[in-house]
């Protein structure tokens, strides 16, 4: 399994601006402290090897969307945000090798954040492209015809020229699609989310994103914890600090990064990914809140290390 964060931002898109991009620049010269490079590969070695991350890189502006890449035929998608659009071109490019025009799309709910890029996504205008939606909701076909109404976009879906098949899928089954056997699970969150649980291979592979965990019912806890039970990968919504997440911000649908970690650690997952990322946090403070999690997962670190990572826009994770 090849995992790749098209778009890792909750609530809306949030381009960088041009105030970090100079706060960037300053920060790299001051880094290189006068040294000169004879060439942009020596230069690219410095921003990649010597540069911080929040300095040399950033964790991207695009809402959710993530591919699941199984070295097979079929792309696996989960979540349709802005970030959909960029995969969509990528998508064009694996068409002319030869990859087989059929996507599986799982939504975890249809809050404008996840579904904004779809009326963006080229594949859906090509004739003989096949887009299988899967979610928990029986509304997602409605949802997408309503996003692409003629008040608030110009093309309607029926202008789009790809097969559609929309499919719900019962929590707590067991379904076979694409090879894999996938489990879904009811999450906590205004109008109802849903995770999915992707196995295949010997690997496991787990997108849970728009859940909220109070902590104050245990069965539903126990229930998240064998979701995530020997996992490869976990992708958890971290959107707040812990603090907002159980204060002023609490009922908001959205869960932290120490409660990921308590969760993957109960459930011996191998690696965790904080997504769908505050708007508000530039990329210091998301650095600074990965770096927290982590401090706080070698303090409540058992027999088992996690190992943690903070998904941005392009970043590629092998399984």
């Amino acid at each position: 399994m090849l995992v790749r964060f098209w778009g890792t931002r909750g609530s809306l898109p949030t381009p960088i601006s041009s105030v970090e991009i100079r706060e960037k620049i300053v920060g790299a010269l001051l880094a290189a402290d006068g040294r000169r490079f004879n060439d942009a590969d020596e230069a690219a070695a410095f921003v990649e090897g010597d540069l911080a991350f929040p300095i040399g890189n950033t964790y991207g502006g695009n809402s959710s969307c993530v591919e699941l890449d199984l070295g097979e035929d079929e792309f696996m998608v989960f979540d349709m945000g802005s970030g959909l659009r960029p995969l969509g071109i990528d998508a064009l490019r694996r068409f002319g090798e030869g990859r087989a025009k059929t996507f599986n799309i799982f939504m975890s709910h249809l809050h404008w954040d996840h579904i904004m890029g779809f009326p963006f996504f080229t594949p859906a205008f090509i004739p003989g492209v096949k887009l299988n939606f899967f979610g928990g909701h029986d509304q997602i076909e409605h949802a997408l015809r309503r996003q692409q109404e003629k008040i608030s976009f110009p093309v309607p879906l029926d202008f789009m020229n790809a097969e559609m098949t929309f499919t719900v899928l019962e929590p707590g089954e067991i379904h076979e699609i694409n090879g894999c056997r996938v489990e879904v699970i009811k999450q906590y969150h205004d109008n109802d989310s849903y995770g999915y649980r992707v196995e295949r291979g010997g690997k496991t592979f787990v997108y849970s994103t728009d859940s909220e965990h109070k902590g104050d019912d245990l069965e539903a806890e126990n229930a998240f914890v064998e979701f995530f039970r020997d996992a490869d990968l976990v992708i958890f919504d971290t959107m707040y600090s812990l603090g907002d997440s159980i204060t002023m911000k609490e009922d908001w649908g959205h869960s932290s990064g120490l409660i990921a970690v308590d969760f993957c650690h109960r459930a011996e997952a191998k690696r965790l990914a904080m997504f769908h990322h505050e708007p508000l946090y530039d990329d210091k403070t998301l650095h600074g809140l990965l770096e927290e999690t982590q401090r706080y997962e070698e303090l409540m670190r058992g027999e088992h290390a996690l190992e943690i990572l903070c998904a941005a826009d392009g970043l590629e994770v092998r399984l």
